[in-house]
């Protein structure tokens, strides 16, 4: 039985997570459904719903996809409404155009989709747009704001990327419960020494995220 909801992200460090808590406490009236600290991430590939026995698979794919990518780092630069081009679905925070993490994206994606046992079959077509989903719009009472707030704000974070995690998110009544299956660690090049994180002109410790854990239940 298929009821395992799988995808393969980037988890964010603790203080880049408060820091965007503090960005969406500037528009905290808004009819919006906030994105809960916990469940803040940049999501790689989404799977969908796989067995055990494919779960399992999938890791293990992870595992080998990823052996050839070395530590790098993402800078997250603008927050605004998006998709572009299209009716504003979601306020989120962009970061610059990266080819470590897009040819990171696309490792896993060749990894899976040449797998003999893995039923994803449905590789992403569009432009890989690296962000963070900070809130989703409730439409209904959005369309029925006399003014429409102009969200476009210029931010500087930055944060190296030193794993990514195959999750599994459960639906549940009362929210989801996001469960980190594995986390893989990237490979640093010989002699380099793995950046700081910065926010702002802060260095703080990222902290070790241990596996498996239950990251947290959350209401989305």
């Amino acid at each position: 039985m298929k009821s395992h909801r799988i995808f393969i992200a980037v988890n964010l460090p603790a203080p880049i997570k408060k820091k965007l808590l503090e960005f969406q406490r500037q528009w905290a009236d808004l009819p919006v459904r906030w994105t809960k600290e916990p469940s803040l991430h940049i999501t790689l590939v989404f799977i969908g719903y796989v067995d055990n026995e494919e779960m399992l698979e999938i890791c293990q794919l992870a595992r080998q996809a990823v052996k050839e990518n070395q530590l790098f780092e993402i800078k997250l630069k603008r927050i605004c409404l998006g998709p572009p081009g299209r009716p504003a679905r979601l306020i989120w925070i962009e970061g610059e155009e990266n080819l470590a993490l897009t040819q990171l994206k696309n490792n896993l994606e060749e990894a899976l989709l040449n797998s003999t046992t893995s039923s994803y079959n449905h590789q992403e077509t569009r432009h890989f747009r690296v962000h963070i989903t900070l809130a989703r719009i409730r439409q209904e009472e959005w369309r029925c704001l006399p003014n429409k707030p102009k969200i476009d704000q210029e931010v500087s974070l930055s944060f190296p990327v030193e794993s990514i995690e195959v999750m599994e998110s459960r639906l549940l009544k009362d929210g989801a419960e996001y469960i980190i299956l594995e986390s893989i660690p990237l490979e640093a090049s010989f002699g380099e020494d793995i950046p700081d994180e910065t926010v702002s002109s802060e260095v703080e410790e990222v902290p070790v995220v241990e596996k498996p854990a239950v990251i947290e239940k959350i209401v989305e």
